[in-house]
């Protein structure tokens, strides 16, 4: 509970920091969007349509008001309600970011594990170097790269401009492909989805793996250095129990709070990744704010990332005193 409450100064903060830094960035958004050809008038009554005449207190006052009533604004970019577009996007982009964190986290989880119990062995040697690259390219360099192999070269995979066939016939619901296609039976559109979710997804795989590799290799080593686990050796513990008790559940209840920093470095990275691959979610939709100066777009994108990055540590939290219960009486 006390975590929660914290919620509210915190994004009060992120409201306020985000409200300031995205009027810093040279340009007029009015400007941006009228062009060159506008005369002052035309950009004087566009300013004031949308307040922003007034002074930047006045400005942040009403917005806050807005936001406590639900209302996110308007998109100076397009004239649309920025909640509308908010939850239009954002379906694709926490099926991606969820897809990707959980495929990696079972990498993590097997790999570290494996070369903790093969310490400087070659297979050890190899899955440390292979993390140590995956943490070296950008996740950007990847998604090009994965798309002038597989698509421009081996033709595999489909082209990288949206989430969907357009003559698959998705119909959307929840904004997530997956679960659309399957709730409408649509099998056709099934295959579609996953065929282009393949190359996004295994960018962002390659780009959490790594460090979440490095962490639970460490952690598994640590936990192989512990008493509890040199006991367990001595007793003659069989291999399968030895590894399932003492070595893989003390390693994963040192995870959430990993799992929930990764969670929120994978929905800053997915905006790049979404860019290269025309995701049309939550972070193409930011950035294109950002180039555009369309404030309530920027304002609103990064106050939901910051809600899920915040909510993925409070249930971490949560995860990790049922996982450790030492936790609890501390």
């Amino acid at each position: 509970m006390r975590r929660l409450l914290l919620l509210v100064p915190t994004l009060l903060g992120v409201t306020a920091l985000t409200f300031v830094l995205i009027r810093v960035l040279p340009g007029d958004p009015i400007a941006t969007i009228l062009g060159p050809t506008a005369t002052p008038d035309e950009i004087e009554a566009a300013r004031q349509r949308f307040g922003l005449d007034e002074p930047l207190l006045v400005q942040y006052w009403h917005y806050l008001g807005d936001l406590v009533r639900g209302d996110f604004g308007t998109s100076i970019q397009t004239g649309r309600s920025v909640a509308d577009e908010m939850l239009d996007r954002l379906g694709p982009t926490l099926e991606l970011v969820i897809l990707a964190v959980v495929i990696a986290l079972v990498f993590a989880l097997t790999l570290g594990i494996w070369s903790a119990m093969r310490v400087n062995r070659p297979s050890d040697h190899a899955i440390r170097v292979s993390s140590l690259l995956g943490n070296a390219f950008p996740d950007f360099w990847v998604g090009l790269l994965l798309i002038l192999v597989f698509y421009a070269t081996l033709g595999w995979a489909p082209a990288p401009s949206g989430r969907v066939d357009g003559d698959a016939g998705l119909r959307v619901i929840t904004g997530s492909g997956i679960i659309d296609s399957l709730v409408t039976g649509n099998m056709v559109a099934l295959r579609s989805v996953l065929a282009h979710l393949a190359l996004p997804v295994i960018t962002l795989v390659i780009a959490i793996t790594a460090p979440l590799l490095r962490s639970v290799r460490a952690s598994a080593l640590e936990v192989r250095g512990s008493d509890a686990y040199a006991v367990a050796v001595a007793h003659g513990m069989p291999t399968r129990r030895l590894v399932r008790d003492y070595l893989f559940r003390p390693t994963v209840a040192r995870l959430p709070a990993l799992v929930a920093l990764v969670l929120g470095f994978t929905l800053g990275s997915v905006v790049l990744v979404e860019q290269v691959y025309s995701w049309q979610g939550l972070g193409q939709w930011a950035l294109r704010g950002v180039l555009y100066r369309d404030y309530p777009v920027v304002q609103a994108a990064v106050l939901v990332m910051a809600v899920i990055y915040m909510l993925a540590f409070a249930v971490a939290d949560i995860v990790q005193a049922v996982l450790d219960p030492r936790i609890r009486l501390s």
